[in-house]
């Protein structure tokens, strides 16, 4: 039985949304990061980077969204393209893409434009534009294709959900979507599925702390205690 280790945030969207598209049994692990669970021993022995989601499958641990899209769709080989060179390299070129350019810009995004103190100009602007220009990189794949890789659907557009559904959130307001009107259309195809909303629904199993208070910052923002001193 898979173990799925999960927080309702962007990454862990992306995996639970596999799961529920392949239809795989798995138990629901609930990590509350702003609690931080994601801190405590047995979780770091699973994720020595203290971050959500992983997955437990058997004597398998695998960690990093990424990987686990990758290591679920080979099991089950669901939602792959075809196994030819060419339509490989390209799920693995926009798959990475998500994984290196989509998240940690709109993450760090997030991070300065809703919880950094100022003086936060610089930042700000460094990653919304870097955001931007990755979210605008994504519209282009979409305005040509259905789906990310063509015609069919597959994990990277899995991959590329899990951020699409917090693009006003990243990017300053629902009016974002007026510039991306195919990642918005792409996001309104996969909402209306239903493993989607089974994959949302996971954040009502558990009452996962909503309040930015000092301890949730104190285990979000590790990295301000070097500040103190």
């Amino acid at each position: 039985m898979i173990t799925f280790y999960y927080h309702p945030s962007p990454n862990p969207a992306k995996v639970a949304l596999y799961l529920e598209e392949a239809e795989l049994p798995y138990e629901f692990a609930p990590v509350d990061t702003r609690q931080g669970d994601q801190h405590a021993p047995a979780f770091t022995a699973i994720n020595p980077n203290a971050k959500t989601p992983a997955l437990v499958d058997g004597d398998i641990t695998v960690f990093d969204s990424t990987a686990i899209l990758l290591y679920l769709a080979e099991k089950t080989g669901k939602f792959m393209p075809k196994n030819t060179p060419a339509e490989r390299a390209t799920m693995y070129s926009w798959l990475m893409f998500v994984a290196t350019g989509i998240g940690p810009y709109s993450g760090q995004c997030v991070h300065f434009r809703h919880f950094a103190p100022e003086p936060k100009t610089y930042a700000v602007n460094r990653y919304d534009f870097e955001a931007w220009r990755h979210w605008n990189l994504v519209e282009a794949q979409l305005a040509k294709h259905r789906y990310m890789l063509g015609d069919a659907y597959t994990l990277v557009d899995m991959a590329v959900w899990g951020w699409a559904r917090v693009v006003p959130f990243v990017l300053g307001g629902a009016e974002a979507w007026e510039k991306l009107p195919n990642v918005k259309r792409l996001l309104d195809e996969v909402n209306a599925r239903p493993a989607a909303q089974r994959a949302e629904a996971l954040k009502t199993r558990h009452a996962f702390k909503t309040e930015m208070d000092d301890a949730a910052r104190k285990a979000m923002f590790p990295q301000n205690a070097r500040l103190a001193g």
